[in-house]
């Protein structure tokens, strides 16, 4: 069997250091934004290049907190892509605001940057560029256009912990970086948890706020905030992840490496990278117009797979209030009945990718 995931070698892998890490915050019997909270902050901040880091309890509260830093609320509009987990959506409604569409990009499943200004209108207050998969949004057009209209840029970087745009890490380049530490991502908690980082000590400040019911001291509340803490647990164990996130990162690159030279005669399409890009394969998706037949082949032999994600959320019951239709955005559409997710982590071995594509070239030979 080879499994999508496996998050329990890495455990195994580093047990000693979680076991230790978790025992400590036992033993100081500091739970909820103590020394770990902000020794990761620090740590993770530095590692996306950025200036701030603001750990929360989810990657949606991190998207609901940097809209709302922004100043993102009722009557305006923010611009992202309906091919994207949902969460993205949800945070932009949470604030009142409007999510406006966007199609994809054939070729990197990242927003079209060429469609984006038409989308604009006088409601408009922020861009929202999701690096899908772990590969960055083509970030300086949207840089270029948001400077111009004088629009936020908030980068979702939920699935992209360590790529790069240009050379620069994600994240820390628009105004705020959303990231997502559930546990398959490529940092992943034991649990929940998110972070926000930016360059601005102004979001930084107000997102602290924000994610601590609004309270600039004890009990002295200057904002209407929420209870999006990060727990101690969570960080110290996100700690000690960190520190091996680049030799998973060159692990996942690796295994991406042999995906593509395995399937380089396979009619399926294979991740394209964008000249601009450093891919950290969060997932590794195919893409092919026999995605149901091939799946269940792989099922059948031993193989898990996933499908991220079979509707776009134009197209989702709930949110049918945006009124969008089918055909509104094509390349969307399209990516959601054609792609399909291969087994990607880390300690993927050999001959388990060499499984993988051996299946999938067999069953595209039998067609």
């Amino acid at each position: 069997m080879v499994p999508f995931l496996d998050l329990k070698i890495q455990y195994q892998n580093i047990k000693n250091e979680i076991e230790e890490a978790i025992s400590n915050v036992l033993e100081n019997t500091q739970f909820v934004l103590g020394t770990e909270v902000a020794a990761f902050e620090t740590e993770f901040a530095a590692y996306c290049h950025a200036d701030y880091g603001i750990g929360v309890n989810s990657g949606t509260s991190a998207l609901h907190l940097a809209l709302l830093a922004a100043g993102v609320g009722p009557g305006d509009e923010v611009i992202t892509i309906p091919f994207t987990f949902v969460a993205t959506v949800a945070a932009i409604d949470y604030t009142g605001a409007k999510p406006v569409f966007v199609d994809i990009e054939p070729n990197s499943f990242t927003i079209n940057t060429n469609q984006i200004e038409k989308a604009i209108t006088q409601r408009t207050k922020a861009i929202l560029p999701v690096h899908l998969y772990g590969q960055p949004a083509d970030l300086d057009p949207i840089l270029e256009i948001a400077q111009h209209y004088g629009l936020t840029l908030i980068e979702d970087a939920a699935q992209a912990h360590g790529a790069e745009y240009k050379g620069r890490r994600v994240g820390s380049i628009g105004d705020l970086g959303c990231f997502s530490f559930y546990p398959s991502k490529n940092l992943g908690a034991y649990g929940e948890g998110g972070m926000v980082v930016t360059h601005h000590e102004k979001y930084a400040h107000a997102i602290k706020l924000l994610r601590d019911w609004g309270q600039e001291r004890k009990y002295h509340h200057i904002l209407k905030g929420y209870n999006y803490r990060l727990e101690e647990i969570q960080a110290a164990i996100l700690r000690v992840k960190l520190r091996y996130l680049e030799s998973w990162t060159k692990a996942r690159q690796s295994h991406a490496q042999q995906y593509d030279e395995q399937l380089i005669n396979a009619q399926v399409q294979t991740p394209q990278i964008m000249p601009y890009s450093r891919h950290v394969y969060h997932i590794y998706a195919v893409r092919t117009t026999q995605r149901t037949a091939l799946q269940q082949q792989l099922q059948q032999q031993g193989i898990q797979t996933g499908i991220h994600y079979p509707v776009p959320v134009h197209l989702m019951p709930a949110y049918a209030d945006l009124g969008y239709q089918l055909g509104d955005f094509p390349q969307s559409e399209l990516a959601a009945n054609e792609v399909l997710s291969l087994p990607m982590y880390a300690e993927l071995l050999i001959d388990q990718t060499k499984s993988v594509t051996h299946a999938i070239n067999s069953f595209i030979g039998k067609e």
